[in-house]
């Protein structure tokens, strides 16, 4: 039984400020930024136009620079657990670089620009300056929890027909492990890695709400995949044995078993939230948190001044109450790995990480 919207929004947990840490190349210099996470480690990774930068979160707090061979608009990118390479899928391959800039493999793959492009591998200089590359679709990449692969989406052309694929590579030497095709049309994707090295998660954009979620499983040299409808995924549980999506319409939350994605749980935003001010229908935002197995973090109104976050039970979908900054927050909540979420500062120059100080009233 889901907790009502009165009772929802009685209960306050605070938020205790973990840490704060400034965006190592800025607000406005870099592509979109990320906190990526293993277990034991976390990098706030910036892509900018001539270098990724990567700042460890605990520990000894160390930075590392890898140089961009094309700028973001041209792609995304990733780093490595240890900070040493960066792998950056770009418009026609996914090339990794350590951090003297030395190429350590590239995998060529079909443009993610245009059907006609003949240019498979081409150099940045063959294309930077073409009209139709600029603002091309994008695949993603990521690593493994234990470093070892990479998972990655890209483009391929038969006969001028496009079909897009999800490799997972050798991280050391590029080599395709498995390789399977998604059958989707996407525009851009986020991987979502698991604690364990053979799982993943694949969001992709289509531009319509027929979106999915892949999950992935890699046994062997064989990867199946489970294909989630008109979803979009949020995290992943901190023991790896479920992950939490929305829809875009944001109406509901849905909780999915790991081992083959089915469905669980749900829970509609209408039942639990009190309306969004100016409109008739109360709703989920696009993005969430995991950081206990007992408790999920998610918001609504995530593009609002202030947006309201929510302590939800995933045991239940119970909604336990509503979380209390100490400090100006802006957008959504987002996963630091266990027992942690992260928010962009309200002066968008830093981030701030964050835990709960009422576990115990938190397991309800």
């Amino acid at each position: 039984m889901s907790t009502g919207p009165l009772h929802a929004h009685a209960v306050h947990h605070t938020a205790r400020l973990v840490a704060t840490v400034p965006l190592p190349l800025g607000p406005t210099r870099a592509d979109v930024l990320r906190l990526l996470h293993w277990p034991g480690r976390r990098l706030l990774v910036q892509h900018g136009d001539e270098e990724l930068a990567a700042v460890e979160v605990g520990g000894a707090g160390s930075e590392f620079r890898i140089p961009a061979p094309w700028p973001r608009g041209f792609g995304g990118a990733t780093v490595s657990p240890g900070g040493d390479v960066g792998v950056y899928s770009g418009v026609h391959g996914v090339r990794a670089v350590d951090r003297a800039g030395r190429v350590l493999w590239e995998v060529p793959h079909g443009c993610w620009a245009i059907a006609t492009c003949v240019w498979t591998g081409a150099s940045l200089a063959s294309y930077a300056d073409d009209p139709r590359h600029q603002r091309p679709d994008r695949g993603s990449a990521a690593f493994s929890a234990d470093g070892k692969t990479v998972w990655a989406h890209i483009r391929q052309y038969v006969g001028g027909r496009p079909y897009e694929e999800w490799l997972v590579l050798d991280a050391g030497d590029g080599t395709v492990l498995s390789r399977v095709q998604t059958r989707t049309v996407g525009a851009g994707s986020v991987h979502f890695t698991h604690p364990e090295p053979s799982f993943m998660g694949l969001a992709l954009g289509q531009g319509d709400d027929d979106s999915p979620v892949l999950w992935g499983r890699r046994d062997g040299a064989v990867l199946t995949v489970e294909r989630i409808e008109g979803e979009i995924l949020q995290s992943v549980s901190p023991s790896g044995g479920h992950f939490l999506c929305t829809d875009p319409g944001q109406w509901a939350l849905y909780l999915h078993d790991a081992a083959d994605g089915r469905e669980l749980r749900r829970l509609d935003a209408r039942a639990v939230l009190p309306p969004v001010p100016g409109d008739d229908m109360a709703r989920w935002g696009y993005e969430g948190a995991y950081p206990y197995e007992d408790g999920v973090v998610v918001s609504s109104e995530e593009y609002a001044d202030t947006p309201r976050h929510w302590l939800v039970d995933p045991r239940s979908m119970a909604v336990r109450g509503r979380i209390a900054y100490p400090l100006s927050v802006v957008g959504g909540p987002r996963s630091a790995g266990p027992g942690m979420w992260w928010t962009v500062a309200g002066n968008d120059a830093s981030v701030h990480l964050w835990s709960l100080d009422d576990r115990q009233e938190a397991r309800g």
